[in-house]
């Protein structure tokens, strides 16, 4: 469910662009949940929303990816190829299969999180050696995130996904009150949304703090 949409306040930054965000990952991760996130702070701050999903063999830790477009009016659900503004991956691997997609000067943020895809295990096709470092040639905003390490620490593997949210949050142009409204529509029970929400300040805490690291 996708709460209702309102005006956006202030300066509008997507008033005269469409934001393309590809979320990529395994099943299991989570990737289709965030993207949920995503579209209902972006509706909830006023824009117009497309979505679309591949589910790939998501029971069995296949491929999973999700158009998320914003804009004042968006037309098309699919983003076109090398126009991706932000790439969030939930695995390594992932990142380094949907690079291309990102514009020049555009952002990556991946979790950094190893998963062997079922291909992998059945021996047809070998794991990249050290995506990371493949990633870090990237020509944009590149940052590196260990949610699913901080998401044990917090008590459940499960939060990774909010965590990685957060940290993306930092760098979307939606207003943090939306993403804490749309967190408490996803999750609905109060303990639940609670433990959620503090994994997102988490991760966008993170994301925050690298950002100043960065510019030192």
């Amino acid at each position: 469910m996708i709460e209702e949409r309102s005006e956006p306040k202030g300066p509008d930054p997507l008033a005269t662009r469409t934001l393309n965000v590809l979320l990529a990952g395994i099943g299991g991760q989570g990737v289709l949940t965030a993207a949920e996130l995503l579209a209902e702070a972006a509706v909830g701050a006023g824009y117009d929303v497309k979505k679309s999903e591949v589910h790939g063999m998501a029971q069995r830790g296949g491929v999973v990816t999700s158009h998320v477009r914003i804009g004042r009016k968006v037309y098309s659900p699919i983003i076109s190829s090398g126009e991706v503004d932000l790439l969030l991956a939930f695995e390594e691997a992932e990142a380094l299969r949907w690079r291309s997609e990102v514009r020049s000067g555009g952002t990556l943020i991946v979790n950094c999180l190893q998963v062997a895809p079922p291909v992998v295990n059945l021996g047809l096709f070998k794991y990249p050696d050290d995506p990371l470092a493949n990633l870090r040639t990237f020509d944009g905003t590149f940052m590196q995130v260990e949610a699913s390490a901080l998401a044990v620490e917090a008590g459940s593997p499960r939060l990774a996904g909010t965590i990685l949210m957060g940290a993306a949050s930092a760098a979307l142009p939606l207003p943090v009150e939306h993403w804490e409204a749309a967190i408490r529509l996803r999750f609905g029970k109060a303990e639940v949304a609670e433990q959620n929400l503090k994994a997102f300040q988490q991760g966008r805490e993170y994301a925050v703090a690298t950002a100043r690291r960065a510019e030192r």
